[in-house]
C-alpha cells in the first residue's frame, strides 16, 4: 500500500485525506460570548517578570504561609490515613473539617450544623455553583458598584443582568437599595468586610438595614467574606449572616436568608483551593448536586491536611501573625501614598484585608496610566474592571499584602512619578 506524506507534517498520512481543520469558532455555546478574560489574571502573567513591582494581584504574602505545619500535617495524613486521603470522597466534604467550620461559625453567632456546610474548591467555585443553581438568563442580581470581578466572571455565562447599588466609604448605600429591590432581583451580592476592590467595610447599621430590606422583599443575600478575619483596626462587626439570624427565631441549624461564603485562601494558603458555603440545608443539597457535575468533590487530601493544620486553634494564632504583617504593609502604603502622590488623588484607609482604592481626577484614565506604569516596572489593576455596568475609568485597585515594605516604598514612588507625568487627553 502506498503511503502518502502530509506536506505539513513529517508523519506519514496513511489515508491520503488532507484535514481542513475544525472550525471551532462555530462550535462554542452562546454563553461563551459573555465570557471575558480577567484583567487581573492577564496582569499576573505580565508581572511574573522579577523586575516588576506588582500591586495588581490579590495575593497573600508567601512569607506567612505555614510551611512547617503543612509539612507535618501532610506526613501525618499520609502516615495515618493515606488510603482514605488519596481516595474519592463525599461531595459535601470531609466531615471533621465541616464540623470544625460549624463549631467556629456557631461561636461567631450563627447556629450551624455540618449539614449546612459545603466544602468547595475555592470561593470562586462556590460563586460558580450559585450561578449554576440560581441564575436564569436575564435574571437580575444586585451588586455593589464597584464589586468583585470574579463574581461577575462567574455569573456572566449564566446570563445575569446586574443592578448596581451605589457605594461609599461605609459600603453599600442601603438607603438607596429599596428602589433596586422593586425590580425583583434573584439575590443581593455583598462583600461586607474590607471589600474587594475598595477595602471599605459595611457598617453595622447598614447591615441591619440590608437584612431588613432583603427580608421585606423576599430577596436572599449572598455574603462573600474572604477577609473577615483580617481586621487590623476598629471593632469587629457581626457578619450579615449573624445579623440575619438575630432577626429571626433560629433552631439548632441555620435556616436564614443568607448564603455565606468564606475561604482558607487568605488565612492558610490559596494553593490548597479550599473554601466553604453555609446555607439552609435544602440550598446546600442543590449546590452539592451542581458540584457533582463539576468536580465530584474537593480534594480529599487537601481537606484532611487543612483539618490537621487547623485543629487545636491554630488558625486563631496564625491570623495574629497575618494581621501584624499586613497592618505594617498597609501603613507603609498609606504613608508612601501621602509622600509621593499629587494632592488631587483620594484613597481609602481600610481597617483590614488586602486592598485599598485610589480615585484619580475625573479626566484621568487608569488603563492608559497602567500602560505607562508597566514601562516603569510597576503594576496595578484599573478600576473599570470592577464595575458591572461601566464606569470607574479614573480608579485603581492597589494590593498591599504581597509586596514587602521596601518594595511598596519603591513601587509607590514609581507610580507617583507616572501619575505626576501623565497628561490626560
Amino acid at each position: 500500500m502506498e503511503t502518502k506524506v502530509d506536506p505539513q507534517s513529517s508523519k506519514p498520512n496513511k489515508t491520503g485525506y488532507k484535514s481542513q481543520g475544525t472550525p471551532w469558532e462555530h462550535r462554542y455555546a452562546q454563553r461563551t460570548q459573555r465570557m471575558k478574560s480577567s484583567a487581573i489574571r492577564e496582569l499576573l502573567k505580565l508581572t511574573e517578570q522579577p523586575q516588576v513591582i506588582s500591586f495588581a494581584g490579590g495575593l497573600p504574602a508567601p512569607d506567612v504561609f505555614p510551611l512547617d505545619e503543612f509539612r507535618q500535617a501532610c506526613d501525618k495524613v499520609l502516615r495515618d490515613s493515606g488510603p482514605q486521603a488519596l481516595q474519592y470522597s463525599t461531595t459535601e466534604g470531609y466531615q471533621p473539617l465541616r464540623e470544625m467550620i460549624a463549631q467556629q461559625a456557631s461561636q461567631d453567632g450563627t447556629p450551624v450544623d455540618p449539614e449546612n456546610i459545603l466544602i468547595t474548591s475555592g470561593s470562586q467555585q462556590a460563586l460558580d455553583l450559585i450561578g449554576k443553581v440560581f441564575i436564569n438568563n436575564g435574571d437580575k442580581v444586585l451588586v455593589e458598584s464597584p464589586t468583585y470581578l470574579g463574581a461577575l466572571q462567574a455569573w456572566n455565562p449564566y446570563g445575569a443582568e446586574y443592578v448596581p447599588v451605589p457605594f461609599d466609604e461605609d459600603g453599600m448605600i442601603t438607603d438607596q437599595l429599596e428602589a433596586s429591590l422593586r425590580c425583583g432581583p434573584k439575590f443581593i451580592y455583598a462583600l461586607p468586610n474590607f471589600q474587594n476592590p475598595t477595602g471599605s467595610t459595611l457598617t453595622y447599621e447598614r447591615r441591619v438595614q440590608l437584612v431588613e430590606l432583603a427580608d421585606r422583599y423576599g430577596v436572599p443575600i449572598v455574603e462573600d467574606d474572604p477577609y473577615g478575619k483580617l481586621r487590623f483596626d476598629g471593632q469587629h462587626i457581626p457578619a450579615i449572616e449573624v445579623v440575619d439570624g438575630q432577626a429571626r427565631e433560629q433552631c439548632d441549624c441555620y435556616t436564614g436568608n443568607v448564603i455565606y461564603l468564606s475561604t482558607y485562601s487568605k488565612i492558610l494558603a490559596p494553593g490548597v483551593r479550599l473554601a466553604w458555603a453555609i446555607a439552609p440545608k435544602e440550598v446546600i443539597q442543590r449546590l452539592a448536586q451542581a458540584k457533582q457535575g463539576t468536580d465530584l468533590h474537593t480534594s480529599t487530601f487537601n481537606q484532611m491536611v487543612a483539618y490537621e493544620v487547623g485543629k487545636e486553634s491554630f488558625f486563631d494564632r496564625h491570623v495574629q501573625l497575618i494581621r501584624k504583617v499586613y497592618r505594617e504593609r498597609r501603613d507603609v502604603m498609606l504613608e508612601t501614598l501621602e509622600e509621593h502622590m499629587p494632592e488631587n488623588l483620594h484613597w481609602t484607609h481600610p481597617e483590614g484585608g488586602l486592598f485599598l482604592w485610589v480615585t484619580l481626577p475625573p479626566q484621568y484614565n487608569a488603563t492608559q496610566l497602567l500602560e505607562e506604569a508597566v514601562k516603569q516596572d510597576v503594576a496595578f489593576v484599573p478600576g473599570d474592571s470592577f464595575y458591572a455596568c461601566g464606569g470607574g475609568e479614573n480608579t485603581m485597585r492597589l494590593n498591599f499584602s504581597n509586596a514587602t515594605p521596601e518594595k511598596i516604598n519603591e513601587g509607590i514612588a514609581r507610580l507617583g512619578n507616572v501619575i505626576k507625568n501623565y497628561h490626560p487627553a
